[in-house]
């Protein structure tokens, strides 16, 4: 029995998103799938698409950005992705996270 979560995404993953995804600087499509059949949704950023966002953000008039999910990265490779979701399983992070409700919205 698999003991460790797995990382996928909703549109998939490609040699193109390995060269897009990092110049991009988000990812809001991650989704966790637990050992216990649980999935949650997750949203990865890198500290400059951050800002961005939250700068366009107070600019339109609402002083803050908040994401369900969120992980911050200094770079968005799979690669990095994968190891922050399985760090952040043994620190138990997905325990505080509320599991996505619909059985649709997981993906198989």
């Amino acid at each position: 029995m698999e003991t460790q979560p797995k990382l996928i995404f909703k549109y998939g993953w490609n040699e193109q998103d390995d060269m897009e995804t990092p110049m991009k600087g988000c990812r809001n499509d991650g989704i966790v799938q637990a050992p216990n059949g649980l999935s949650y949704s997750v949203y990865f950023i890198d500290p400059v698409r951050l800002q961005q966002d939250l700068d366009e953000e107070v600019e339109l008039g609402s002083p803050f950005l908040a994401f369900p999910g969120l992980i911050i990265l200094p770079e968005l490779t799979k690669k990095a992705m994968e190891n922050a979701v399985l760090k952040l399983w043994k620190q138990g992070y997905f325990e505080l996270l509320k599991p996505m409700d619909e059985p649709s919205e997981r993906v198989a």
